[in-house]
């Protein structure tokens, strides 16, 4: 290998032949062996087969005894459930291998994949959030991802409940990636069966933890810093003031990522954390055009304008304000009437309401009611 390669900032060159990509599986799956430690271990010693071979010395040398590498049977029994699951392979320095998590210090050597790794070619926008999020949450998801799916952005999440499942659920057409604490053939929670099934089949599912890993709670932070990493930036849309959305949102700016948030009521301890990340300098996002606006220069140049429908009613987001202040009053009517009246979509409307709510010019009244504040 060249000095340039061994560079610890420069990806190792990625196996060509099967029996490298066996033999950097198995160094991987050894213990006490994590991305940071992999990567050293292939500079150390040229090649993953050279690495295995010095590994027990180096541990007893360290003072761990009896230390044995993966044995080659395990790694067998992974690749043959790979093979059941039609999953599929990602390494490090490989072209199909997701460019943006070249520039994270702690990129997974090796990334499992079942769907079509060529999105990942596509720029990507995070969102994250509660898993037992509001409906007004889960709505702003859904708007927030239809509309940055229709600019041609990918949008990632870790198909949790909550708001991760609203933004996979609007996204499936135009494209995303659901990042897997588990094994990316172990559906969790088991109520998204059918979803990850269908991101499977029109987007990508990744982890890289081994086939058939149950997800347990250790593995969700090491998940987070893949979903930032993947992406331009991360969208918070509602997140308790310690919650692994928080975590997401470090790891974004650990790494160099843009990280945004959607605010909410003081009183709602499930908008606590986007609130916090507000006040400390994350920006404001009221609709897809705020995401879009913060992403850095050379990104925004390449993306048109976010469309609004140009009828009568819905010319512009101020005209959209106006129409919507122009048709509530002191008596509630129903949101579903409300769009019915303007003549928007769904899409279109629920981020300007969110915005009209937080302005205290509108109130949300029990049974989807709205009308102007007193």
């Amino acid at each position: 290998m060249t000095e340039e390669q061994l560079s610890s900032n420069h990806p190792p060159l990625p196996p060509t032949t099967e029996e490298d990509r066996f033999s950097w599986l198995r160094l991987l799956r050894s213990r006490k062996v994590g991305p940071a430690t992999f990567r050293r271990l292939l500079r150390e010693h040229g090649s993953a087969q050279n690495a295995l071979v010095a590994l027990p010395e180096m541990a007893r040398a360290a003072g761990i005894e009896r230390y044995e590498t993966c044995p080659p049977g395990v790694i067998e029994a992974e690749l043959k459930a790979a093979k059941a699951a039609k999953a599929r392979l990602l390494c490090l320095g490989a072209a199909d291998y997701p460019d943006a998590l070249h520039d994270i210090p702690d990129a997974p050597p090796m990334l499992w994949a079942i769907g079509d790794p060529a999105i990942l070619q596509r720029q990507s926008i995070a969102m994250v959030g509660a898993r037992n999020c509001s409906s007004l949450g889960s709505r702003m998801a859904r708007a927030l991802a239809t509309d940055l799916g229709k600019q041609d952005y990918v949008v990632v999440s870790g198909l949790a409940r909550g708001i991760d499942t609203a933004a996979h659920l609007a996204t499936l057409a135009t494209g995303t990636v659901a990042v897997m604490a588990g094994g990316v053939d172990v559906i969790y929670p088991a109520e998204n069966a059918d979803l990850a099934r269908k991101i499977a089949e029109t987007g990508l599912r990744l982890s890289e933890q081994p086939m058939g890993t149950t997800p347990q709670a250790r593995h969700f932070p090491r998940r987070n810093r893949i979903i930032s990493g993947l992406a331009l930036a991360v969208v918070v849309v509602e997140a308790a003031a310690k919650s692994g959305s928080l975590i997401t949102a470090r790891d974004a700016l650990d790494q160099g990522r843009e990280v945004l948030a959607v605010p909410g009521h003081p009183f709602d301890a499930r908008a606590a954390g986007c609130n916090l990340l507000i006040r400390d300098g994350a920006t404001l996002v009221r609709s897809a055009e705020d995401v879009i606006e913060a992403l850095p220069q050379h990104h925004i140049d390449v993306q048109p304008p976010l469309p609004f429908r140009q009828d009568a009613a819905t010319t512009a987001p101020r005209a959209l304000h106006e129409a919507i202040l122009t048709r509530l009053g002191p008596s509630p009517i129903a949101e579903d009437q409300l769009i019915r009246d303007i003549a928007a979509s769904a899409g279109e409307i629920g981020p300007i309401l969110v915005d009209l709510e937080l302005d205290g010019k509108i109130q949300r009244q029990p049974g989807g009611l709205l009308s102007l504040c007193a």
